[in-house]
């Protein structure tokens, strides 16, 4: 049962909304236009704020609903406890939003979908990281160095609840905040290198 539940979850992440939208709209395939990837971000800046605002909400309502609704159809057919089979569906949509199976793996950073899942599975930290995004976004407008921020924020939040404030984190979940980390850095290489470039 597990493996459907990744199986799904992978699926739903793949759902490529920023591509459907550029199709919809404009008769365009996306990712040749703008930075090139199938994401919110680049969706504001070639079809649009409303456009935008659609799809990273539906990046958003992927990482929660694989996380939410998807992994509980497996609660109790395995050994592992809820939270850890919400972070494995949590990871699976991301997975899949990043290299999605229905537009030749070629997705978008995962950011959004990401959110998603931290919004079911640790709001806290996710408020935080949010507050962190949106107060580097501030200061830099630029949203690759603010989700890569808030992105590095959430491994140092977790540290400080579980190792500062003595609070309960899940082994899965806090080593999922380094590999998350690590993960959001290397989907957003190609914007580091254009800001080193700008230097």
């Amino acid at each position: 049962m597990l493996s459907v539940i990744v199986a799904l979850s992978y699926l739903l992440g793949s759902i490529p909304s920023s591509i459907i939208a550029g199709k919809l709209l404009r008769g365009i395939d996306i990712r040749n236009y703008g930075s090139g990837n199938a994401g919110g971000t680049n969706t504001f800046r070639v079809l649009g704020w409303k456009p935008g605002v659609l799809v990273t909400a539906a990046d958003l309502v992927k990482g929660v609903v694989a996380t939410l609704w998807v992994a509980p159809l497996a609660f109790g057919a395995c050994s592992l406890d809820p939270d850890t089979i919400r972070l494995m569906a949590g990871i699976s949509a991301i997975i899949g939003h990043i290299w999605t199976v229905f537009a030749g793996f070629r997705g978008g950073k995962g950011v959004g979908t990401a959110a998603g899942m931290l919004v079911v599975l640790y709001p806290v930290p996710f408020l935080i990281c949010l507050a962190v995004f949106l107060g580097v976004f501030a200061l830099w407008r630029i949203v690759a160095v603010s989700s890569i921020a808030a992105a590095l924020a959430f491994p140092l939040v977790l540290s400080i609840l579980k190792y500062g404030f003595d609070r309960p984190v899940a082994d899965p979940l806090y080593y999922f905040g380094f590999a998350a980390a690590i993960l959001i850095i290397f989907t957003h290489r190609s914007n580091i290198r254009k800001l080193m470039q700008k230097r």
